[in-house]
């Protein structure tokens, strides 16, 4: 909301098609006019990044009255029918404060709440602020987690928990566990191919010149049967090459001959496909992995393990294994329990 052409760019896009949502902590639609400039705008509903209560919020975000702008903001998009929906990272500062944020959630009336585990994604993934200090342990994440969701649903307000292993909450709260395989089935969630096209550098730079859009196919393969890397799976052109700027630079010039002879859609449907990406983006550039005993845990299949991040922090030893008779290997396995809101003009292709 501090871009000064945002209500433009909101407009552009509803202009060629796309139905536009912002994330934003909405501080500054403490103002009632910006909220109604948003609406005039085609904006379809908010993302509200909800981080703490009170003086928890305000100092998380570092800005000194925070959380009572942010609470007037709420107040102006009741008053004026603009939808809007929940994030909350569970760092250690607010894990305490997510059952008040579920009743703020009932009683501001959000659509739906994302608890998202505490992990470095994009340019978060050399940070060093992370430590023990403010990353909270995932068996001290279960109880006020459970509670929370025990809350929401209780209200009949969709939630949603982003990159935890399955074990960490109950199996009543399963059906809401949303990791990478599970993400491309929830309708209010990037699709990968989108993800990756929008992460390449050029979209990200004021002066940089849109890359030409390409299938998922085209990023989701193994490069070791080219010698070009070794024990690596790579995203390029429109994914996030982790690789040496000459390495990328030499990707790119060869990037039409492979993608003629690499196209595993034609082998793979469009669900494993998203599979394959989606266990790439786990393995890969979040660097899970599995406790011992995950060996013996019957969705290990469908489960993407620890982030590489919290295994540094605290190890796996949290891990508690699902013995339910065979392995499951359906993505879907619990989240087909779920009851999601799906907005009208998105009937068509979600349903």
């Amino acid at each position: 909301m501090i871009y000064p052409d945002i209500y433009e760019l909101v407009r552009y896009c509803r202009d060629i098609g796309l139905i536009p949502t912002l994330i934003t902590n909405a501080i500054v639609l403490d103002n009632y006019d910006k909220c109604q400039r948003l609406i005039d705008s085609g904006i379809r509903d908010l993302l509200i990044s909800v981080h703490g209560i009170g003086e928890t919020y305000s100092k998380i975000v570092g800005v000194p009255g925070a959380h009572a702008r942010q609470m007037k903001a709420l107040e102006n998009l009741q008053k004026i029918g603009l939808p809007f929906r929940f994030n909350c990272v569970l760092s250690k500062e607010a894990l305490p404060q997510i059952r008040e944020i579920s009743h703020l959630a009932i009683n501001s009336g959000a659509r739906v709440v994302n608890f998202i585990a505490f992990n470095p994604f994009e340019d978060q993934q050399n940070s060093d602020k992370r430590s023990s200090e403010n990353v909270p342990r995932y068996s001290d994440i279960k109880p006020n987690l459970d509670a929370a969701l025990d809350i929401l649903d209780d209200a009949g307000i969709e939630c949603n928990v982003r990159y935890i292993p399955f074990c960490i909450v109950s199996e009543r709260h399963r059906k809401s566990i949303y990791n990478f395989q599970q993400l491309p089935y929830d309708t209010h969630e990037w699709d990968y191919a989108s993800w990756s096209w929008t992460g390449l550098q050029p979209q990200r730079m004021r002066d940089g010149c849109p890359t030409p859009t390409v299938s998922l196919s085209d990023v989701t393969f193994d490069l070791t049967k080219y010698g070009l890397l070794s024990k690596s799976v790579v995203h390029f052109i429109n994914g996030v090459t982790r690789a040496t700027p000459d390495l990328r630079k030499y990707l790119l010039s060869v990037y039409h001959k492979l993608r003629v002879v690499v196209t595993p859609s034609k082998t793979l449907g469009i669900d494993e496909l998203y599979r394959k990406n989606a266990q790439m983006r786990a393995s890969v550039h979040c660097k899970y992995s599995y406790a011992p005993v995950c060996d013996n845990c019957s969705i290990k299949p469908i489960c993407d393990g620890f982030h590489g991040d919290y295994t540094n922090l605290f190890g796996t030893t949290e891990a508690s294994p699902i013995i339910n008779g065979p392995r499951f290997s359906d993505p879907r396995h619990y989240i087909v329990q779920q009851d999601k809101i799906v907005e009208r003009e998105d009937y068509e292709w979600s349903l």
